[in-house]
């Protein structure tokens, strides 16, 4: 039996996210702010994780409670999705609505040549489970 690897976090007051261990050994990171604070205490946090990465796993990146994305933490994202530590990772991100998740496919398309991650943008998060849920050498 594969042991869960600890989580290393803790909340912060002012950060608008949190971190759950998920029952596969991934994350699930939800997030209700977008703020400069969040984005640099994320992508510490992400940073970290990614130089950790041993096995193959799965992330929902859940925005849900965010109306609007800020270019800047698509940018931050799809630098963390190109480090080739990610490689073994598939992410989910998960976004309220189908305008929001048009514009961040827009701006990550960008980044698809130097991806590193399997990456894919959902508006439902049934559809983000049963994404993830499939077997990790089917990625993407």
């Amino acid at each position: 039996m594969n042991q869960i690897k600890p989580l290393n976090w803790a909340p912060k007051p002012g950060i608008g996210f949190t971190v759950v261990r998920r029952e596969d050994g991934g994350m699930t990171l939800t997030f209700t702010d977008l703020s400069d604070a969040t984005l640099n205490e994320w992508r510490d946090f992400a940073m970290e994780h990614l130089l950790g990465v041993d096995r193959r796993t799965r992330n929902l990146y859940d925005i849900r409670a965010v109306k609007t994305v800020p270019e800047k933490a698509i940018r931050m994202a799809v630098e963390a999705n190109s480090d080739q530590s990610a490689r073994n990772i598939r992410v989910a991100v998960v976004l309220a609505e189908e305008n929001v998740a048009e514009s961040i496919r827009e701006v990550a398309a960008l980044a698809l040549p130097t991806a590193a991650s399997a990456m894919k943008i959902f508006t439902d998060i049934a559809e983000a489970e049963e994404w993830l849920a499939r077997p990790l050498d089917q990625i993407p």
